[in-house]
């Protein structure tokens, strides 16, 4: 059996060096660009031809989009609405990145923290920016709360902080751990399926199973970071 691990090693396809740092185009790069175009494709082909009543296919980026249109109000409010193009985009790309990564000799670009931390830094900096944009100087009152004495400042304002600068890592980390313990199962027992030979049909069967519940999860943890994104932007738009 190859190792369950080497399913996740980042390799260069395209060797690209600037003044010495790496920025070489990798596999997690080829699928990152897979998961934006295959998406764009879908949705193209599905409405290739609108009308008022909707076919099947219109139907499903229409389903998708009331979705995400109806969590937005139900975690920021109606005001949240005008963010609808990244909750929407960021959404697509898990779902995307997700899914793709259970297809054999594909990458899973979200089991990796730089991957899906650089996204969630992204989300962390545009709340950052929507909040000071909103409220100015203000929005420095979510580290120091109204109501709490500033004697007690040097107190909360680290502990806000640390919680607030935490929320990038809780994003992170939940959908990487995920991620990475569905597809290393996976592979272990795959590598059953060539070691037993003729009994190899009892742990294909289980993997089968498997991927039916890892198809479930990866849409499922899509949807978590897509709330959690929603919820911690509703926090810039209406905290303190």
């Amino acid at each position: 059996m190859s190792n369950p691990m080497e399913q996740f090693v980042v390799k260069p396809i395209i060797p690209i060096k600037a003044g010495g740092i790496d920025i070489s185009f990798t596999n997690s790069s080829l699928f990152m660009v897979l998961a934006v175009v295959l998406s764009t494709l879908i949705f193209a082909f599905c409405l290739r031809r609108r009308s008022i009543i909707p076919s099947v296919s219109q139907s499903i980026p229409e389903s998708i989009y009331s979705f995400i249109a109806s969590l937005i109000k139900e975690n920021i409010g109606p005001e949240g609405l005008k963010y609808f193009y990244l909750i929407f985009t960021i959404f697509l790309f898990v779902a995307f990145g997700n899914v793709l990564g259970l297809f054999p000799y594909a990458f899973t670009f979200t089991s990796h923290l730089a991957a899906v931390g650089g996204l969630s830094v992204i989300a962390l900096l545009f709340n950052i920016g929507i909040g000071i944009k909103k409220k100015k100087l203000g929005w420095l009152r979510t580290f120091l709360p109204k109501g709490i004495p500033f004697a007690l400042a040097p107190l909360i304002v680290p502990i806000e902080m640390i919680s607030f600068l935490s929320k990038p890592f809780s994003l992170t980390v939940r959908l990487v751990a995920n991620m990475t313990v569905g597809h290393i199962m996976l592979k272990i027992i795959a590598g059953f399926v060539v070691a037993l030979g003729a009994l190899g049909i009892v742990p294909l069967a289980f993997d089968a199973c498997i991927i039916v519940f890892e198809i479930f999860i990866a849409l499922l943890q899509a949807f978590i970071y897509t709330v959690l994104s929603c919820i911690y932007l509703g926090d810039a738009l209406h905290s303190h």
